[in-house]
This record gives C-alpha cells, structure tokens and sequence, in this order.
C-alpha cells in the first residue's frame, strides 16, 4: 500500500509534530524508516540515503554544529529520503535553527520536528509507520480483497479450471498473478495491465538471485510497481509464485494472504502446472542428454528440423537482449527460446512457422544479424554454432560451445561474437595440447625460425604475426590499429616474418597450420599464468 509522510502525520504518534520545511513534498512515498544518528555527511551517505525512507534523528551526534546539520540533511535529500524527524528538540538539540530550516526548504524537504513536552520515543512512532505500511488500510479493506477473490476461486460453476478462476479474480481486484518454474520460465501468466511487462518482472526476480524462504516472501519493486515472490511446492516440484499489486493499493499482509488463498485453490482445483519442457529441453542438451532431448522435443513443440542455431551469451543487458530477440522474432521470422542460468543465456533459434522458406535459405543470415546487433553491447561474448543439422547438430553445437568457450576468448582476446569456425580450431588446439609428443611438436616446431634471432626482436615478430593472423583477420591496416605501430612498420615485419619462416604467410599450404601453432603458442602463456 502507498503510504506518504502527510499519511504518516496523521498517526497519533504525530499529533503534535510541526512541519519546518518542505511542505510541497509531503506527498513523498513513504516504503521504509530508519534511524539516524550520524556524526557528518560521510556516515549520512553510508548508512541512510535510500530512496523513500522517513529517517528518525535527534542530532546527538551533531547537537552542537548546524554546519554538519545542514550537511546530513543534504546528503538525505539527494539521496532520495522521504523525509526527517527530529525528536527531542529542546532536550539535546536547543532548537532547529534557522540555517537548518533554510538548508531543508533549498531541497524543498521535509523536516518534522516533534514537540518534546508530548512528543512519543521514537520507537514507538516507528512502530506506528511500520504497521501502517504493513497492514495498510485494516482489516475491512484485506476482508474485501480475499472475500472478492475467494468468490472467483471457488465457483466451480462458473469457470471451467483453475487458471480461468484466478484470470477472473485477478481482473476484478486488479493484481497479476505468474507461477514460474524453478528455471524462471513462466508456466502460465495472468496480465491484467501492460504498465510493466511480465517478462521486465520476471528479470528482476532472476537478478534477485535467491527468493526468500520465510512467510512473507521476497518484495521486490520494479519501476515503482511492487511485486511480491514466493517459492513453493506443488506435487514435489519447486515453483516460484509472483503476485503483482498493480496499483499499489494493498498492504503486504494483504498481499501474503492472497497468495495463501491462491496456493490453497491450485489445491482445491487439483492444479497441476505444465512442465517446463522447453528449459528441460535446452538442459538436456547443454548436458548432453540426447536421449532425453529427443523425448522432450515434441513436449517442447521443436521440430529438429527447424533447428539453426544454438548459442550461449555472457555479459548481455537482459533488457536490451530482450528487446533485440523479440524484434527478430517479430520482423525475422525466428522462433528463438532461451534459458537464463548464472547469469548466461543460452538458447536455440529456430526457423519461424511464418511465411514459407525459399528454397535454399537456411536462415543463417538472420541468425548472424541477430548476433551482429547483441555484439554491440562492448560486454557482450557470444558463442554460438549455425548451421545445424537436426538435433544430432544441436546437441554437437553445445558440446563445442562447452568444450572450447573458456579458452577461445584467450585464444582470441579482441573478438566479441565466437563462431563455430572459432570454436572448432580452439577445441582441436585443446586436444594437441593435452595430446602433446610429436602431433604437439610438429606444430610448435613452425615457430622454432623465431627463437633463432634473439629474444626480444623474435617475440616482436611472432606477437605482430599472432596480431596479423589471429586478430586482424590478415589486414595489415588492423594490425597497425591493434598494435599501435605505423602500416609501414607492419609491412616491414611482415617482410621479416616471411623470410624467418621461409614462406609466404598468406599461401594456402601454409596459413592452417600457422594459425594452429599461434593458438598452441596462445593457450601455453594462457595456461603459464
């Protein structure tokens, strides 16, 4: 429920309180109190500048300096606190004085004084507020909410199943309801306003981490829209259910026990929720469970067939990767489904059952536009393998990503987005790695030319031909921009490389092996470290 420190002056607690500043504000959220009793600015900052909290003081710390009165009261007003209390005026404070007043009205801040002949303890007037913002507007107002809720969820004449019970009483006392997996996914959604998209809610929750275990749940507030989590258990499996009070209208405890009536009608109806095949589906190969996958693939409505890409993302804005994926799905006709999992996202894009493929498109340009458009983020490190055949391809693709992610990024430290032609080279230089004797030496032994000219202008050649081969895709313009050296400089080093290997880098017997052994001589320092 709202509550705003004009609703707070009207407690009895604050019966006698005198309004000195920020009178134009007294609209102000009130979601938290806190106590105060810092000795400047810097401690005002650490422990008391959070967004809507009425914070309770009486300067004892600072009785004697309005200067670090004044300071604090700045500190509380740009950090977003809803207002300051100020007990015990007369007793440790002498009076409020003037500078302090003038300070609150310059941030047009509330500042409260109680009268300290009738003024209460502090922790009674918190205790006051407190109870105001959890139990709200009282029982009468919590008796309507359950009272009109229980009337939709248990007239089991008028609707059908459970979930068009809880739609009907979501819709007549405007909250949501979401139950989701333990994977996150929604199972199924009731949405009963568009303010804020579920999808927004559920990220929230993801970031969250850990959803709390006690009775009341977990209140998170996305954009000013509160949202209430619990995790729960439904036939031995563990969900997390998600209430949204649209209008912030209800108290926690109203809210604690709609969601106590919600669980006990998913009982009453005998609710069983969907399985969550489409997450079980991507985990199941991921963990390369192809058996399984394979059950799952009708379950999860994939056909193999459609399957072009599977991909794993790091480092991506979950907002702006929703955004960029539903666009796609919308204007490109992709069908793209996606897990999100200590904090990586991995997914698979399939073809979309929109218009009809011409001959021939695989929809791997798509795909590649749509890793082209996240990679802008500069965060962003996508792995992914195109160009799949059926769920035998899937299943190989998360095997590579699993197998080589971890050191191509090593291998090629100036690349964001990794393709399979990456992935391959990385996962075939692992295996010599750890092969090691002659199949190892036959590599390495192509560099042996630079060891022979001297350390230090050996390791210049071979870190401008690692540059040249594995970063700059063998343009010596980028070369010269990766190594900050002129084009010239890059021209003439390029010469000397030729002639310490003997051959020209460029030639079509040469490169493979070359750009093997610079990984190999890549992933050794990488190992070294």
């Amino acid at each position: 429920m709202k509550l705003t420190v004009s609703d707070c002056l009207k407690l009895g607690s604050f019966d006698d309180a005198t309004v000195l500043a920020g009178e134009t504000n007294l609209g102000n959220t009130v979601k938290t109190v806190s106590v105060l009793e810092a000795s400047g600015r810097e401690e005002a900052a650490r422990f008391c500048t959070e967004n809507n909290q009425l914070t309770f003081t009486s300067f004892s710390n600072v009785r004697d300096s309005e200067l670090e009165q004044c300071a604090i009261i700045e500190e509380l007003a740009a950090g977003g606190n809803a207002g300051l209390v100020v007990f015990h005026e007369g007793e440790i404070v002498k009076k409020v004085g003037s500078k302090v007043i003038s300070t609150a009205e310059r941030f047009d801040f509330p500042l409260i004084v109680m009268d300290k002949d009738r003024a209460p303890k502090i922790s009674d007037a918190i205790t006051e507020v407190t109870a105001k913002l959890f139990y709200g507007s009282g029982e009468a107002s919590e008796n309507r909410l359950i009272a009109n809720t229980v009337i939709h969820l248990l007239n089991f004449d008028k609707y059908a199943g459970f979930q068009e019970a809880v739609r009907g009483a979501a819709v007549n006392n405007d909250f949501q309801v979401v139950l989701l997996s333990e994977e996150f996914n929604p199972v199924f959604v009731v949405e009963t306003q568009y303010n804020i998209t579920i999808e927004n809610v559920v990220m929230h929750g993801r970031e969250k981490a850990e959803i709390s275990d006690s009775a009341i749940g977990t209140l998170i507030d996305v954009d000013g829209t509160l949202t209430y989590w619990w995790p729960m258990m439904l036939n031995g499996t563990k969900y997390f259910m998600l209430v949204v009070d649209n209008k912030d209208q209800y108290s926690s405890a109203e809210m604690i026990r709609l969601a106590e009536i919600i669980e006990l009608a998913m009982g009453m109806w005998k609710f069983t929720p969907v399985r969550d095949a489409k997450t079980e589906f991507i985990n199941a190969l991921r963990r390369r469970n192809i058996k399984q996958a394979f059950a799952l693939k009708d379950e999860a409505g994939v056909d193999p067939a459609d399957i072009i890409s599977v991909f794993m993302a790091r480092g991506v804005e979950k907002d702006v990767e929703r955004k960029i994926m539903q666009e796609f799905s919308r204007y490109k006709d992709l069908s793209i489904i996606r897990i999100i999992e200590d904090n990586n996202t991995y997914g698979m894009i399939l073809r979309g059952k929109g218009e009809e493929k011409e001959k021939g498109d695989s929809g791997k340009n798509e795909c590649l536009e749509l890793f082209s458009r996240l990679k802008e983020q500069r965060t962003i490190r996508i792995f992914h393998v195109t160009g799949l055949k059926g769920l035998e391809g899937a299943y190989n693709g998360y095997r590579l990503i699993s197998e080589a992610q971890a050191f191509t990024e090593a291998v090629f430290p100036y690349k964001r987005v990794f393709t399979k032609y990456d992935l391959a080279l990385v996962s075939n230089c692992i295996f010599i790695q750890l092969r090691g004797g002659y199949i190892k030496k036959d590599f390495t032994d192509l560099l042996d030319g630079f060891s022979d000219i001297g350390e230090n202008k050996g390791r210049q050649l071979l870190d401008t031909l690692e540059t040249f081969v594995l970063d700059a895709g063998m343009n010596s313009a980028k070369t010269s921009e990766f190594m900050g050296i002129h084009a010239n400089t890059v021209q003439y080093r390029l010469k000397r490389i030729n002639d310490v290997l003997g051959a020209e880098i460029s030639g079509n017997r040469v490169l493979p092996g070359l750009t093997v052994a610079l990984a190999l001589s890549r992933l050794e320092r990488q190992s070294d470290k």
